[in-house]
């Protein structure tokens, strides 16, 4: 199944939470709907006196997305004491972490498919001060994508920035991510930690880097981003074989669930990329992919990242189903001439043997 969504909220829906925005995709008769963790900021506090004695899930007042107890944190559904410590987001994805699972209950029944992406600007290479907040907002990217029952959470790791030799941030990216996982893996978390291939050349997340990444640390995936790599690639993705054989490198990791990916348009320049455009401006065309999906028949999972989102998310699954009934209808023409040929040389074969038969009796 192909399933096609916008990077965040519709731009028509009239409601902005994320309720709305589910129930809009819904209604777009599109399938998918990847969240965009725009503010990650997260801050403590004390609970206040209603608080204590409930849990984080009980919590109507505040998007509370951990809770921590002499520097551990404790089970979501472990009651609040006084002197804990309240990690909470003042933009959360919902008014309260409690309304996640409703939110991702109503997501399944609607046959949409739930997915978030962390802050774009995230560096995990540096080991600065920066780096432990930006693994904070993959890890509760995580809990958040968690509680709705989604499927992946999409996160870019770092740049170069020339402090450190490129040597050392790949080491440093790959032993954060690494203990990540072991958290990951801790707390039980269903979705997979997937690792976004970037535009800029300066920036961690070369296909190559992805797939070695995602080949050395368990549970993670490789996400496609196509407008990103063809801009890395200078240009590369132009026929179906293109798109097929860069789809074929990651569907290894996706056992039992949809690909990854996101497209746009794209401009680009020297191997990076200036900016995201609507699908039908640039060099970058939908239809080659639609015809790679369609020859393959993989389950995947297409993201709008196109400045129209759903309008192109749209477009793209039209496109799609006219490819793919351009190529049921052709199938069953050859399918038809074979039957036709088949029936003919039958025929043609009876009136001989009926011939022959003939020829026996006169003699």
């Amino acid at each position: 199944m192909i399933r096609f969504g916008p990077a965040g909220i519709p731009l028509s829906c009239k409601g902005r939470t994320l309720k709305d925005g589910v129930e809009d995709v819904h209604n777009l008769s599109l399938t998918a709907l990847e969240i965009q963790m725009v503010r990650a900021n997260a801050y403590t506090r004390y609970p206040e006196d209603e608080e204590v004695g409930l849990t984080m899930k009980e919590i109507t007042e505040g998007f509370v997305v951990e809770v921590y107890r002499d520097g551990e944190a404790i089970p979501q559904d472990e009651p609040i004491e006084e002197e804990d410590e309240l990690v909470y987001m003042p933009a959360g994805i919902t008014s309260a972490f409690g309304e996640l699972a409703e939110v991702g209950h109503m997501a399944k029944r609607l046959d949409v498919s739930l997915s978030l992406h962390t802050p774009y600007y995230m560096d995990l290479g540096s080991n600065s001060e920066l780096t432990e907040t930006c693994m904070n907002s993959i890890r509760h990217a995580g809990l958040i994508v968690d509680a709705l029952d989604g499927t992946v959470v999409v996160t870019n790791l770092g740049l170069y920035t020339g402090k450190l030799p490129d040597e050392e941030i790949d080491a440093n990216i790959a032993e954060n991510v690494d203990m990540l996982m072991g958290w990951w893996k801790e707390m039980g978390l269903k979705p997979k930690l997937g690792i976004e291939i970037t535009g800029q050349q300066a920036v961690y997340g070369s296909l190559e880097q992805v797939i070695d990444l995602c080949s050395e640390i368990k549970g993670l995936v490789p996400v496609l981003n196509f407008p990103h790599y063809h801009s890395r690639t200078e240009g590369s993705l132009m026929e179906m074989d293109d798109f097929e054989e860069v789809l074929e490198q990651v569907q290894r990791f996706y056992k039992g669930m949809n690909i990854h990916t996101a497209f746009a348009g794209v401009e680009h320049e020297e191997g990076n990329e200036k900016r995201l455009t609507p699908i039908k401006k640039g060099d970058l065309k939908f239809e080659p992919l639609a015809e790679a999906l369609c020859e393959m028949q993989p389950n995947a999972t297409v993201i709008s990242c196109s400045p129209l989102l759903e309008h192109d998310a749209m477009y793209m699954r039209i496109i799609n189903e006219r490819v793919l009934n351009k190529r049921v209808a052709k199938q069953l023409r050859e399918k038809r001439k074979a039957e036709e040929a088949a029936a003919a040389a039958a025929a043609a074969a009876a009136a001989e043997a009926a011939g022959s038969e003939d020829g026996s009796k006169e003699e």
